[in-house]
């Protein structure tokens, strides 16, 4: 999940700009969602600075601060090396800036026409589910689910566990940070999936390499997180 930042120190302008996002990703089904919005940029870089997730960041460069969107973006690149950076300001005389502050802006975006606004902000939202899904892709496995019209990718090594669910036909994902109910069966799943998940009991698949501990008296699984699952008593002596 990509997650969202803005920040704008006009709070009409900053309105407009979140109320954009938020359409965008409602109606384009985007697995994003906006974790800020600001007008004080040490608010944003607290923030960021605990954000476990790629971020997308909306930044206006006159920020009424004594750093402004440039220095900010400098700081945001710091903690998110790989996160998606787009200018919105009034200025365009200044686009030139995002070279001489190497911030690697991944667009710059103006407020003169509202219209053409809403337009690339549109754009650079899907533009940046696109880079993720090859950045990530690229770098680790992962597992693509389609949820309520939805497609969701999920690191591997994101995943503790999976779980039948009471809906029939039903899976959930237990994931590090969420849980998602999708479509399918237990059987299906386990030959998609490589050898990191073992089918440890005929309602659960779990993913070996966040398994913290086995309780054999209790026949569970305890995972890294300290959820827990059941485990049958062949797969226990396999474990």
């Amino acid at each position: 999940m990509l997650n969202i930042f803005v920040c704008e120190d006009n709070p009409s302008q900053r309105e407009r700009i979140v109320q954009i996002i938020q359409n965008t990703v409602l109606m384009e089904e985007l697995d994003m969602q906006l974790v800020l919005d600001a007008g004080d940029p040490y608010v944003l870089l607290d923030k960021v600075k605990t954000n476990e997730n790629t971020g997308i960041y909306f930044l206006d460069i006159d920020l009424g601060s004594d750093i402004n969107g440039m220095k900010l973006a400098q700081q945001i690149r710091l903690f998110d090396p790989r996160g998606f950076i787009i200018f919105i300001t009034a200025h365009s005389e200044l686009s030139y800036m995002t070279f001489q502050y190497r911030v690697e802006a991944m667009d710059f975006v103006l407020k003169d026409n509202p219209a053409e606004m809403k337009v690339k902000i549109r754009e650079c939202l899907l533009n940046a589910m696109e880079r993720y899904a090859l950045q990530t892709n690229k770098a680790h496995k992962v597992y693509t689910i389609n949820a309520g019209g939805r497609k969701i990718s999920v690191d591997y090594d994101d995943i503790f566990f999976f779980e039948t669910s009471g809906n029939i036909h039903k899976i959930i994902l237990h994931g590090k940070d969420r849980e998602i109910e999708f479509s399918g069966t237990m059987k299906e799943l386990a030959n998609t999936l490589d050898d990191s998940f073992v089918r440890c009991h005929r309602s659960f698949l779990a993913n070996k390499n966040n398994i913290r501990e086995v309780d054999p008296k209790n026949r569970t699984i305890i995972f890294a997180n300290g959820e827990t699952c059941l485990i049958s008593t062949r797969m226990l002596k396999e474990l």
